[in-house]
C-alpha cells in the first residue's frame, strides 16, 4: 500500500468511528443535524420524543395536564360537633289538678321534624302555681329505634294560664337539659328551648282528665 492510499483509508474509517459515535449519543441525526427531545402527556401516562423537529403523536399534548384540586364540601354539622335539633311533638297529656297543685301524671306524644330519629315523648309534670304564671317541675325521655335521650326542665320553666281560673289553656315555655342517653345517644348533651300548649277543662278541683297536649323542642345536641 503506497503512503497516499494508506492516509485516505485511515480518513474514511475515522470519519466513520466519529459519525458511529454521534448517533450512539443521540446528539446528531444521519444526516449531522442536532436532535431534540420533547415530552409529551396523555392522560396520567407520559413519553419522550426525540427528533430534529419533535412532535406529539395524536392525542398526545405537550404540556403536563393540571390535577384538579378536590372541592371542599360543607359538612351537614358544624366543626363544633352540635347538631341541629327542631321537632313539634303533639298527643295527650293526663292531668290530676287541686286548687293549689296541677300534676301532669303521663305525657305521650309523638314528633315531626329534625328530630334525629327520637319520634317519641313520654314525661310527667308538676306546678303548685301561686298565680296566674309560676314554675313547673318535670322530666322527660325522647326514644326512637337508635336509643333514648332522657331530660329535665330547668328553672326556667314555667307555666302560664290564660284565665285566672279553668277552664284555660295553658303556656309551657323554658328550657329542657339532656342529663342522659342510652344507644346512639351515649354521651349527649345540650339545651333543648321548650314551647307547648295544653288546656284545663274541668272546674271542679280534685279532677282528673286528659288534653290534647303540644310541644315543640329546638336547640342544639352535642353528640359523641
Amino acid at each position: 500500500m503506497n503512503n497516499k492510499r494508506g492516509i485516505k483509508v485511515i480518513g474514511v474509517l475515522a470519519s466513520a468511528l466519529l459519525l458511529g459515535a454521534s448517533i450512539a449519543t443521540g446528539t446528531t441525526s444521519a444526516s449531522g443535524a442536532t436532535t431534540k427531545s420533547i415530552t409529551c402527556y396523555k392522560g396520567t401516562a407520559k413519553g419522550i420524543v426525540k427528533a430534529v423537529s419533535p412532535k406529539c403523536p395524536i392525542g398526545w399534548k405537550i404540556t403536563k395536564p393540571v390535577t384538579p384540586k378536590p372541592v371542599a364540601t360543607k359538612s351537614a354539622i358544624p366543626a363544633t360537633g352540635a347538631t341541629a335539633f327542631n321537632s313539634t311533638y303533639k298527643g295527650t297529656i293526663a292531668m290530676l289538678w287541686s286548687d293549689s297543685n296541677v300534676t301532669a301524671t303521663k305525657v305521650t306524644a309523638t314528633g315531626t321534624g329534625s328530630n334525629l330519629g327520637l319520634t317519641e315523648l313520654s314525661g310527667s309534670g308538676s306546678s303548685s302555681p301561686a298565680s296566674q304564671c309560676d314554675l313547673i317541675a318535670g322530666a322527660g325521655t325522647l326514644s326512637g329505634p337508635s336509643g333514648t335521650l332522657k331530660m329535665t326542665l330547668d328553672t326556667s320553666a314555667k307555666g302560664c294560664a290564660a284565665e285566672s281560673a279553668a277552664p284555660t289553656s295553658v303556656a309551657i315555655t323554658g328550657n329542657a337539659v339532656v342529663n342522659s342517653g342510652t344507644g346512639k345517644y351515649v354521651g349527649a348533651s345540650g339545651t333543648l328551648k321548650i314551647n307547648g300548649t295544653f288546656t284545663i277543662k274541668s272546674t271542679t278541683a280534685g279532677s282528673s282528665e286528659n288534653s290534647t297536649f303540644t310541644l315543640n323542642l329546638s336547640g342544639n345536641l352535642i353528640l359523641k
